[in-house]
């Protein structure tokens, strides 16, 4: 019996990859994930993935401040200052902000804007080498936090650690089984706490 696939299904998937080209080709644009190892300032991915997923799901979805605030578990004033952020002005002040350790949710935010720009005039070599970059995100073990946004949407937080663990599990970064991660705490109030706690893991 062939398998249906619902139309909401396929829109959610077209999210998913849109706001992981949006989030490699920031990535791209800082430096390639290397240059964030060379500055041992990994806390930057979780933020530049939650501004990818903002600025795609307000620009393609049309999803309002709250939404964005709900899906992501962030506050509806984190969501505005990522989508009012400036991109250029962003740029001018980027290598100061690299250094550094919790990014402004305008930094990223510009940052994701600049990249969905690019990606839409037609600017994105992703097109041609995503799956290469995609699988070298992988490697460098930065892609990780667009999968995990991904296993655990529609799970209504706050979610306890078996919750989230089952949904993550047969995912590994480094060597590291995240759902033996994740089942570490009792409950997570929302998605951000999770991203929060499987980095600074990942980081010991």
């Amino acid at each position: 019996m062939p398998i249906v696939v619902g139309a909401e299904e396929i829109k959610e998937r077209d999210v998913d990859a849109q706001a992981l080209r949006v989030f490699l080709k920031a990535l791209e644009i800082l430096g390639g994930p290397r240059k964030l190892i060379e500055l041992r300032n990994l806390t930057w991915v979780t933020s530049l993935m939650e501004a990818a997923y903002a600025v795609v799901l307000a620009e393609e979805t049309f999803k309002t401040e709250d939404d964005i605030a709900a899906f992501l578990g962030l506050t509806r004033q984190t969501v505005r200052n990522i989508l009012r952020a400036d991109p250029e002005l962003v740029m001018m002040k980027l290598e100061g902000e690299l250094q550094e350790k919790t990014p402004k949710a305008h930094t990223a935010g510009g940052l994701a804007k600049m990249a969905y720009r690019e990606i839409k005039e037609g600017r994105d070599a992703l097109i041609f080498f995503s799956s290469v970059i995609e699988e070298g995100a992988k490697i460098l073990g930065v892609g990780w936090p667009a999968e995990v946004l991904a296993r655990i949407k529609g799970l209504h937080f706050p979610a306890s650690g078996a919750q989230v663990a089952e949904r993550l599990s047969g995912l590994r970064v480094k060597d590291r089984e995240l759902s033996e991660i994740a089942a570490q705490k009792e409950s997570y109030a929302h998605p951000r706490e999770l991203l929060h706690h499987l980095a600074e893991a990942l980081r010991g």
